[in-house]
């Protein structure tokens, strides 16, 4: 993308039409038709976006947010979400709490495996499912090891939020409809209140803003976030085939985050002409993309990526995932 902190101006007033009601607190969510049940055959590709238009984003965010991440854009929200957690790492507080736990230097693909999934796991199967509150307490178990700020659990949650709905603004095959971007808050909004999170702000507006201005605040260079980020970049460039430069890969990668980022990790800025060439790649994807069939299986929960549990969810339990005790 063309970088993962847009103009604060263009991200301050996106979503102005995006209006969350400030009392929602929904313990559960309905569940919406079958796929091969399909209520809106008739309009091909754009079906989902139909069934989308027709469900309320508070009530039933659990059901859009499934739909959005495991139907329309799989592939686009595991991308975003990579970066997102990305993202995370340039503030210093949360990369030397990484750089103690030592997870990141010894077993990174594990530690990235376990978030994604157990992530993956709240949003196929509900925060209130079995699956779904097994997930949440092993996510609240590892945590529960460590002495963690709550504002920076906080500006986490946040990432995941609107990172994926900007990356998907930028290089999905369609935009977002205003109720996939409020189911989105509306889900990890729940999420964080069953996390234990405080002070959680009651609208999509309030959370943005508040992440915007965290990021603002907080984002700054130490040696922890370079450590980090550099066993992150590692790690990325070992997903692929070893025909492919370690070198190219981190260019590419270099071009994908803003100036921020880099100068917050003791990064190279991008290059440019490397990110109009990665930019345009994306476009032409998603191009390609929004002339294919409607998916008719999710892929919330099925992430091909996945090295530390093959065949996953096959033959495990979320509480399989995660730091061992």
């Amino acid at each position: 993308m063309t970088s993962t902190s847009p103009d604060r101006t263009r991200e301050r007033t996106r979503g102005a039409s995006v209006v969350a009601r400030p009392d929602a607190r929904t313990e559960k969510a309905a569940t919406f038709p079958a796929p091969n049940q399909d209520p809106h055959a008739g309009f091909g590709r754009f079906g989902w976006l139909k069934v989308i238009e027709g469900l309320d984003p508070v009530t039933h965010h659990q059901d859009i947010l499934r739909i959005t991440a495991g139907y329309e854009f799989p592939w686009d929200y595991q991308r975003s979400l990579e970066f997102a957690l990305f993202r995370t790492y340039c503030v210093p507080s949360i990369s030397a709490l990484l750089a103690r736990t030592g997870e990141f230097e010894h077993r990174p693909q594990k530690r990235y495996d376990d978030t994604a999934i157990l992530m993956s796991e709240l949003v196929e199967h509900g925060y209130d499912s079995d699956r779904g509150r097994e997930s949440l307490r092993n996510v609240n178990r590892m945590h529960g090891r460590y002495s963690i700020d709550n504002d920076d659990m906080l500006y986490v949650l946040s990432t995941f939020v609107y990172d994926p709905i900007d990356w998907i603004d930028r290089y999905g095959w369609r935009r977002l409809h205003p109720h996939e971007r409020l189911a989105s808050f509306h889900f990890y909004r729940q999420v964080g209140i069953r996390m234990g999170i405080k002070n959680i702000p009651e609208s999509y507006q309030d959370f943005q803003r508040f992440k915007l201005d965290y990021e603002d605040e907080h984002f700054t260079y130490s040696d922890d976030n370079h450590r980090i980020g550099t066993y992150t970049l590692r790690l990325f460039q070992s997903w692929y085939p070893k025909g492919v430069p370690p070198p190219a890969v981190a260019t590419a990668v270099y071009s994908l985050i803003d100036e921020r980022m880099a100068a917050a990790f003791g990064f190279p800025q991008g290059s440019p002409r490397v990110r109009a060439v990665a930019e345009a790649a994306l476009r032409a994807r998603s191009a390609v993309v929004r002339r294919l069939p409607k998916r008719r299986t999710s892929m919330a929960a099925s992430n091909p990526s996945n090295r530390t549990y093959p065949g996953y969810p096959e033959g495990y339990r979320p509480r399989d995932l995660g730091v061992e005790y």
